[in-house]
């Protein structure tokens, strides 16, 4: 695979990993940076632009949801994430990489209508912030 097509799958995959689909983009960003170490810095934007993507498409479902009953079918009976927004607001979002839970803040952060900027700040810091500790975990 050519550095473009990587650089395009990576954000492909990145984009999708972070939305209600399951997949993982860690091994794509490996894979991407041991092919082409030189793309070390356009790999880590691109996938933390496109993982960032995929939360906010996650963000935007839960602002679509219309009721408390719609929230509940959605995130099931695991409220934690609903009671971290509550809590500390859009920071929390810095956790929105994380399996499991970081669906289900999304979710919840477009639900309780947090700002959508600072939503996705938060995400893309904390989202930046895994691919960097992987990157460097290989070099």
């Amino acid at each position: 695979m050519d550095e473009q097509t990587s650089l395009i799958a990576l954000f492909t995959s990145s984009f999708l990993a972070a939305t209600l689909l399951p997949g993982g983009s860690e091994a794509v960003l490996v894979s991407v940076l041991l092919a082409y170490p030189e793309l070390h810095w356009q790999a880590l934007v691109l996938a933390t632009i496109g993982n960032t993507l995929g939360g906010m498409s996650s963000y935007l479902i839960g602002r679509f949801l219309p009721s408390e009953q719609a929230m509940h079918e959605k995130i099931g009976k695991n409220t934690r994430g609903l009671r971290w927004i509550n809590q500390y607001g859009a920071p929390i979002l810095l956790l929105s990489w994380a399996p499991l839970i970081g669906d289900i803040l999304c979710v919840a952060a477009g639900w309780l209508r947090i700002n959508w900027l600072s939503a996705a700040i938060f995400m893309a810091i904390g989202k930046f912030l895994r691919y960097w500790v992987i990157a460097t975990a290989i070099h």
